[in-house]
């Protein structure tokens, strides 16, 4: 299937762009809408059902004026609101923003501020909503060290903590990732209020952006962006790694079967225990966009969808499953000017080796 991306200016009424009979996909917003540049969306399910997004624009990747901006799509509605500004650090940058509904009816935004030229010059901040993302609080500081970022969404641990994936991300090369890059965890005590640092995922070339599941009480599994540069390559592999102690520790990163090309992937976990994985299927470039199914615990990934492929990128997607069971999974195009929002149910990538 392509997945045809065309530029019509409609404002906050989303296009279909692809309609199968068990995938659709909808442009969300593009360049007409405020800041031609779009980097990850971020999205989430509000208490009440509605839809909020979030995403890091302004003229470019390390101009001046960029801002966190956030938009709502209400329950059962494909219109959006007009995006506004939620966070802005002024004659600073701000960069990647997570939005997440947490299970004390607070509403989490995670984001970055850039205090030099590159990105491990920055830092994470969070702001959080008591009144479902209509108004915020001010920022307060997560993780000062310099070169610490964040991509993907915290999950609640079955203890009741929350689990952030976070990444340190090294050198002053805007085409490099570094090879001492790693990921890591801040784990948030509900009951305190305070954040602990677990310890780091080292790997072959560095590692980033990890996204995290909890299989059992003891046992996580993440995966992770590889590190290194940004042209083709023969040995680009996303990463894995696993803790055995409920996340407080964990392992060495490890290469898989899955092909990165230095780009951004998602991994959750579904109601019925299955775990989802999205990331571009290449070595070389940020297309096809490829969904996997595990229904054995992440021994295996047997069901495969692209749900994009033909000339791209498409990339930093997000993923999450709706209260009715529908998976969502966000993602940009035309060159992070275009945010696209895929919905289907777990059953169009179950089924697709039948087709």
């Amino acid at each position: 299937m392509i997945c045809v991306l065309c530029l019509l200016l409609l404002l906050c009424v989303p296009t279909v762009l692809f309609a199968a009979d068990d995938i659709q996909i909808r442009r969300v917003f593009g360049p007409e809408h405020p800041c031609k540049y779009k980097h990850p969306a971020s999205i989430t399910q509000l208490t009440n059902g509605d839809l909020y997004l979030t995403y890091y624009g302004g003229a470019g990747e390390y101009a001046i004026d960029t801002a966190i901006w956030g938009a709502r799509g209400k329950k059962g509605q494909t219109r959006w609101t007009q995006p506004k500004v939620i966070a802005d650090t002024p004659f600073k940058s701000e960069g990647n923003s997570v939005v997440w509904q947490g299970p004390d009816d607070c509403v989490w935004l995670f984001y970055l501020t850039r205090y030099g030229e590159t990105w491990s010059t920055s830092r994470i901040k969070a702001k959080i909503s008591k009144d479902g993302a209509k108004t915020w609080s001010d920022p307060v500081m997560i993780a000062d060290e310099l070169g610490m970022m964040v991509r993907a969404h915290p999950i609640v641990l079955h203890d009741g903590d929350y689990l952030l994936p976070i990444y340190h991300e090294t050198g002053h090369d805007r085409e490099e990732v570094g090879a001492d890059s790693t990921s890591l965890f801040l784990r948030f005590n509900p009951k305190t209020k305070t954040w602990t640092e677990t310890n780091r995922i080292r790997s072959r070339i560095g590692n980033i952006q990890p996204s995290v599941v909890q299989i059992t009480d003891d046992y996580l599994v993440c995966y992770c962006r590889r590190g290194g540069g940004y042209g083709p390559c023969k040995d680009g592999w996303l990463v894995r790694a696993e803790s055995r102690d409920g996340g407080r520790t964990w392992s060495d990163g490890k290469e898989t079967k899955f092909p990165n090309p230095n780009s951004a992937t998602d991994f959750i976990k579904l109601q019925n225990g299955h775990l989802l994985l999205v990331y571009n299927d290449s070595m070389t470039d940020r297309t096809p966009l490829t969904v996997v199914v595990s229904t054995d615990n992440d021994k295996t990934y047997p069901h495969r969808r692209n749900i994009c492929e033909g000339r791209g990128p498409f990339a930093y997607p997000v993923a999450i499953q709706t209260q009715d069971g529908k998976i969502h999974i966000i993602f940009t195009s035309h060159n992070r000017t275009v945010i696209n929002h895929a919905v289907f149910e777990e059953s169009a990538i179950l089924s697709a080796d039948k087709r």
